[in-house]
C-alpha cells in the first residue's frame, strides 16, 4: 500500500494540467471489463486489517502467521515508513558530515535522540550503534570508563540475557580484561537478589537488568536498581523500547534511575527482513555524554536566528583514532534509524502505548486458551510483557516442524539455551495477530501434541 501525500488541492491542479475531471479518466485506456470493482471494504477498518484483507482476496497471504519473538518482532509497520524512508534523499544519503548540506538528515537524527531519550526517561540519546548485542557490549565498556577509579572490571550479567546478547558482550570484552559474572535467576524466571545481593557486596562495575528478560518476564526493576546503585555500580538498562511506551522507564527504576540504557530498535518500524539490518541504540544522563559511542546531533540557531543542526561533541577521527576512541566498532544505522523516527512520530506516545499494551493482551488470551485447551503450563509463573515460555510434552523441534506445515511460526526452542526448562517452547504475541489467529494456533498447536502423543 503506497502512501501518497497529496491534498485535494494538488490532485486538483494536477488533473487540470492534464486537462482532466477526475482521477479515474487516467484510467481510460484499461477496458471497462478488465478494472476492478468497488473494493467493497467493511467501515472503520485500521490500515493493518485493510492490507490484510486485501491479500487475501489476492489470494497472496501465504506467509505463516507469526508467533516467533526471541529478540525480533512481527510488529505491524504503517505503509507511509518505508515508502517514505525510500525516498532517493534517505535511501542514498552519506553521512552528514557537512552540516551545509545535510539539514534534513541532520534533522531526523535529532529527532530520533529525543523521541528515545524522552521513552526511556533519559537526557541523551546517539543515534545510533550496530545493534543491540553490540550495543550492550559498548555499553559495558562505556561503564567501565565511568568507573576507572573504583578499578573494578567484573560486569554482573544475569541468566535472563539474551543469550545471543551474552555471546556479543563475551566476544567482544574478553580480550579487555573485562570478568563476566553471571547472576542466578529464581524459579519465577526473575534475577536472584539473595545471590545479587552476595556479588553486589564483592564489588563491580556495572550491572545489566533486562526488561523484560529474554523469557518474556518483567524483572523486579526498583529493587535491582537501588541494589547495585547503594554500592555505586552503574546499571545497564537492556530494554525493548516498545514496552517501554507502556513500563516504566529506566530513568525512573528505583530512587536514581538507571545509568546507562541500550536495546534494539527493531520493534520500532523495521521489518524482520531475515535478521537484519537492525539498529542498537544507547542512552545515558548528560554528566556522561562524553563517553558516549555513537552519533549525537546538536541543535541550535544561526546569525539569522533559524534553526540548525550539525554533528556535535564528537570528531569523525574520534572513531579512526583507536586508542582514543569510544569505540571501533560504532556505526550509524542511518536509514533504519529514519524509519524509526518515521514510525515514532506516526504512532506518538499514545499509539506506541496502544500497540505495547494490544500485545500484552494478546498474550494473556493466548495463555489462557493454551490452559484451557491445550493443558499447557506456564514455565515462569511471574508477570510478563508480550513472551511466555510454555513447557510441552513431547519434544518442541517436531512440533515446529508440524505447526509450520499448518502455517504457523510457533515460536522458539529455548530449551537448548537453558536445558534444565526441559521442553520449552518460547511464544510471542503481537498486535498483528487478532483473536481468532489465536484460537487457530492454540487449537492446531493442542492437534499437534496429540498427533506426537499416539
Amino acid at each position: 500500500m503506497p502512501f501518497i501525500p497529496h491534498t485535494a488541492e494538488d490532485e486538483a491542479s494536477m488533473l487540470a494540467v492534464l486537462g482532466l475531471q477526475h482521477r479515474q479518466q487516467l484510467f481510460d485506456e484499461i477496458p471497462a471489463t478488465l478494472q476492478a470493482s468497488t473494493l467493497n471494504l467493511p467501515s472503520g477498518l485500521t490500515e493493518m486489517q485493510v492490507v490484510r484483507l486485501m491479500e487475501q482476496r489476492a489470494g497472496t497471504a501465504h506467509q505463516q502467521r507469526c508467533f516467533m519473538g526471541f529478540g525480533a518482532y512481527d510488529h505491524h509497520i504503517p505503509a507511509a515508513v518505508w515508502d517514505l524512508v525510500s525516498r532517493g534523499e534517505l535511501m542514498t544519503a552519506y553521512t552528514p558530515y557537512q552540516a551545509e548540506a545535510s539539514q534534513g538528515t541532520l534533522q531526523i537524527i535529532y529527532e530520533f535522540q529525543s523521541m528515545m531519550a524522552q521513552l526511556v526517561g533519559m537526557e541523551v540519546c546517539n543515534a545510533s550503534v550496530y545493534d543491540g548485542g553490540s550495543g550492550l557490549a559498548e555499553a559495558a565498556l562505556m561503564a567501565l570508563r565511568l568507573q576507572k577509579k573504583q578499578g573494578s572490571r567484573r560486569i554482573l550479567v544475569p541468566e535472563g540475557v539474551h543469550p545471543w546478547y551474552r555471546q556479543t558482550l563475551q566476544t567482544i570484552v574478553s580480550r579487555q580484561g573485562v570478568e563476566l559474572v553471571s547472576v542466578r535467576h529464581t524459579t519465577e524466571g526473575r534475577i536472584d537478589q539473595e545471590h545479587l545481593q552476595e556479588l553486589v557486596q564483592q564489588g563491580a562495575a556495572a550491572l545489566v537488568i533486562a526488561q523484560p528478560n529474554y523469557w518474556g518476564v518483567l524483572e523486579q526493576v526498583d529493587s535491582l536498581c537501588d541494589q547495585a546503585t547503594t554500592q555505586d555500580i552503574k546499571v545497564i538498562a537492556l530494554v525493548n523500547p516498545l514496552a517501554m511506551a507502556w513500563l516504566k522507564p529506566p530513568g525512573s527504576w528505583g530512587a536514581a534511575g538507571a545509568d546507562l540504557v541500550v536495546g534494539e530498535a527493531q520493534p520500532l518500524g523495521i521489518p524482520l527482513a531475515s535478521g537484519g539490518p537492525y539498529l542498537g541504540f544507547m542512552a545515558c544522563r548528560m554528566s556522561s555524554v562524553r563517553q558516549l559511542p555513537g552519533r549525537l546531533v546538536g541543535r541550535t540557531v544561526d546569525l539569522e536566528g533559524k534553526p540548525g543542526y550539525t554533528l556535535t561533541l564528537q570528531a569523525r577521527e574520534q572513531h579512526i583514532r583507536r586508542a582514543k576512541a569510544t569505540s571501533n566498532i560504532c556505526t550509524n544505522q542511518g536509514l533504519a534509524m529514519a524509519a524509526a523516527t518515521i514510525y515514532l512520530s506516526l504512532l506518538g506516545g499514545e499509539g506506541l502505548a496502544q500497540v505495547a499494551q494490544v500485545a500484552h493482551a494478546r498474550m494473556q488470551q493466548l495463555t489462557h486458551l493454551l490452559a484451557e485447551g491445550c493443558a499447557l503450563p506456564m514455565v515462569f509463573n511471574a508477570p510478563v510483557f508480550h513472551e511466555r515460555v510454555f513447557r510441552l510434552p513431547v519434544p518442541v523441534p517436531e512440533v515446529l516442524k508440524r505447526m509450520s506445515t499448518r502455517g504457523f511460526a510457533a515460536g522458539v526452542d529455548v530449551s537448548g539455551f537453558a536445558p534444565t526448562l526441559g521442553n520449552a517452547l518460547l511464544v510471542c504475541t503481537t498486535e498483528k495477530l487478532e483473536p481468532l489467529d489465536l484460537q487457530d494456533y492454540a487449537r492446531h498447536l493442542g492437534a499437534v501434541i496429540e498427533e506426537l502423543r499416539s
